[in-house]
């Protein structure tokens, strides 16, 4: 097997893509690097079609290797790579979504796209490298793919743009975007932004299109030779049969209007086209056809009347419903309606101990900001079994998380970790950008400070056969994502764009399209963000009842310690002090930033001063409040000649009977008793020898002529 190595420029970076060294069993395979990050490319074509679906099978895996980053996983148990962690399925998903629309409708034999990690150099990311990799690697087999296609990453920093920045670079970036595409088209988009203006986010696509293209011809150099397997299909006669069958009927039902018709007429016309052509024609081509008969009649009716399945102009956005503060025991809580569409999303709040631990290939953390979304079968009337969430629920959940980053607030103005949940109750389409319109209403609800709403749209096309006249759809449904060519999700603030997510079943969208897309997805985000603030304008000002409070201490972080207790015997002891549960979390930064929660303010504002007078050094002439302890005897004579006073539960000083009153006394415990709050001042701190000399008169007389109140220990 012969040593095939190729060369080309990648923002700047030499791209190297060889074959023929590794996975030769494979139908085509190539190692692709950028700087010392190296992932691995396989294809398998299988030889025979899977018969009985209308799909085409391909199945795209990313597989996440600790040891290319030099990495042993933190678990003392597991010690072997486990399922795919977040981030490797969102990876996986941007790899799948530019190169699953280059095959035939048609084509039905599996195929499985396997990206494995070799080396991973911590600035230049495998997710780039997997979509070329992944189409290099599809040019060799003999699948019909049409390739080739190729992805940049842009980053703006200091409002220039930077070419496949490392991620060093992307962490002053306020844009964080990913184009795929072919020589002439964009075929995906994958953003998240800091309020980045539509003219720049178009810049930004245009210049990555442009610099993708030595990566496209390299390709095509690599697999000039190659021959493509041939997709026959009889499905043309199929259509053509049941159209004939059917007449005028698919046209009128299309352009009913209530929906539960609509259905029903549906399920009718499939009821009879599967007793008539019975024994002609197998069941799952039936059906296949009759969604094809149903999808030209739809575009037909955009294309030519402007007719929506709704009835809507193609500019006009569903009906909006919104309701804030539902619950009564979260922390936060909204509801987002926009036609059959509805999200209830939820926001917890939590202590910094509650942040998410991260340990993937990429990085290693924590994540104090998280957003999930679960979408059950009732939200589309369907029965299935619940499982743990899958791949479009981590996208979806992924995307509307993105979409408020920009928007929330900085650890120091707000210490708490954030969770949001987006409970999808029902859907009828662009139940993502719902998720993330909820999200900003929960937060508001539950007081977060966000900068700014945020809200979501998502504009769709219908495409002529010319492939040159299209109309754009402003919040498509169902139906209009099913028989449609895109799905085009933005999201952002009145100021500018935070997140894009880009999908279409074209081989491709033109620069035109995705320009008009930006414009028509802010003005209607823009009428979602004026209904948001229609119902809460602003943040709430106070915090649920029921969330804890998050109150900071700041400490020197060599007393860390000393709040830690040995074992933690001393931080246990502050919350037991502090009513148990009524205190939440004790939580201690490397930095000496102590965050205390808790239910109960005044148990709350009780650890922070247990905290303050762990951690604080005493100095001579300050004045205390503290606990008479014991009263000092003398071992010889056994004459009571002091008392000891708590002033911190770690420091007590002696009060010396000369110091308890202005004349003598012959007993401490003629004035002074165990259990005695008393104010002291501090006279003589003795670090050598660990003595504190205190006195009861003299902090009786300062407090008398400052009419100062002592400071609470």
């Amino acid at each position: 097997m012969s040593t095939q190595t190729y060369k080309t420029k990648l923002g700047g970076k030499d791209l190297i893509i060889q074959s023929g060294q590794l996975a030769g069993l494979a139908s085509g395979a190539v190692t692709a690097q950028l700087g010392e990050t190296v992932i691995l490319a396989t294809v398998v074509v299988s030889k025979e079609i899977r018969e009985g679906i209308d799909f085409f099978p391909l199945l795209v895996d990313y597989e996440e290797r600790l040891y290319a980053a030099g990495k042993i996983s933190g678990s003392r148990f597991i010690k072997r790579e486990g399922r795919p962690s977040e981030q490797a399925i969102l990876t996986c998903r941007l790899i799948d979504r530019p190169i699953r629309p280059l095959f035939p409708k048609g084509f039905r034999n599996d195929v499985q796209v396997i990206i494995t990690t070799l080396s991973y150099d911590g600035e230049n990311d495998p997710d780039i490298l997997g979509i070329i990799a992944a189409s290099t690697a599809l040019m060799l087999t003999n699948a019909p793919f049409e390739g080739p296609v190729a992805a940049t990453r842009i980053g703006l920093v200091d409002d220039k743009f930077i070419v496949n920045p490392t991620r060093s670079e992307l962490k002053n970036s306020k844009l964080d975007l990913v184009v795929a595409g072919t020589s002439g088209k964009v075929m995906m988009l994958e953003s998240g932004a800091n309020e980045v203006s539509e003219k720049k986010m178009f810049e930004a696509i245009k210049l990555a299109h442009k610099e993708m293209q030595p990566a496209i011809k390299l390709q095509q150099e690599i697999a000039k030779k190659v021959e493509r397997m041939s997709v026959e299909s009889a499905e043309e006669k199929i259509y053509e049969d049941i159209k004939k069958h059917l007449g005028k009927k698919v046209a009128e039902a299309v352009r009913e209007i209530d929906k539960e018709t609509k259905n029903k007429l549906f399920a009718e016309f499939e009821e009879n086209i599967l007793k008539n052509f019975e024994g002609d024609y197998k069941q799952i081509e039936l059906k296949s056809a009759l969604n094809k008969l149903i999808e030209k009649e739809f575009r037909k009716a955009i294309l030519e009347e402007d007719f929506r399945p709704d009835g809507r102009k193609l500019d006009e956005i569903r009906p909006i419903d919104i309701q804030v503060g539902l619950l009564p025991r979260t922390h936060g809580s909204a509801v987002f309606t926009r036609g059959q569409t509805q999200s209830l999303t939820i926001a917890t709040l939590g202590g910094p101990g509650e942040e998410q631990t991260i340990e993937t290939l990429e990085e290693e953390g924590t994540k104090r900001y998280m957003h999930h979304y679960n979408f059950p079968p009732f939200s589309t009337g369907e029965v299935k079994p619940i499982r743990s969430a899958g791949r479009r629920e981590i996208g979806h959940g992924a995307l509307a998380e993105r979409a408020l980053v920009p928007v929330i607030p900085s650890q120091e103005e707000f210490p708490y970790t954030i969770r949001l949940v987006s409970e999808i109750l029902a859907s009828n389409g662009s139940s993502s950008m719902a998720a993330t319109c909820g999200s900003t209403l929960a937060l508001m609800d539950a007081g977060v400070p966000i900068k700014k709403p945020v809200a979501g749209i998502s504009v769709g096309l219908v495409t002529a056969e010319d492939g040159k006249t299209f109309k754009l759809l402003t919040d498509i449904q169902g139906l209009e994502d099913f028989c449609g060519d895109m799905d085009f999700k933005v999201t952002g603030t009145s100021d500018g764009i935070t997140a894009i997510q880009l999908d279409t079943k074209l081989k491709g969208l033109s620069f035109e399209v995705i320009e008009q897309s930006l414009e028509k997805a802010k003005i209607a985000r823009l009428t979602i963000i004026d209904k948001i603030k229609k119902v809460i304008p602003v943040p709430r000002k106070e915090l649920s009842p029921h969330a804890p409070r998050i109150m900071v201490v700041k400490i020197s972080p060599e007393k860390i310690g000393e709040i830690i207790g040995p074992g933690g015997k001393t931080i246990h002891k502050i919350i037991d002090d502090c009513g148990g549960k009524e205190v939440t979390s004790i939580d201690i930064d490397e930095d000496g930033t102590v965050s205390i929660g808790s239910t109960n303010p005044e148990m709350s504002d009780k650890a922070v001063q247990i905290v303050k007078s762990l951690t604080k050094e005493i100095k001579s002439g300050e004045i205390y409040t503290g606990e008479v302890k014991e009263i000092k005897r003398d071992r010889t004579t056994g004459k009571e000649i002091g008392a000891i006073v708590q002033l911190t539960p770690k420091v007590d000083g002696m009060v010396h009977i000369s110091q308890i009153a202005d004349h003598r006394i012959e007993k401490v415990s003629e004035i002074l008793h165990v259990g005695d709050r008393i104010p002291v001042l501090v006279v003589e701190v003795d670090r050598e020898r660990g003595r504190v000399s205190l006195s009861y008169k003299a902090a009786k007389s300062s407090l008398l002529d400052k009419k100062e109140k002592p400071a609470s220990r």
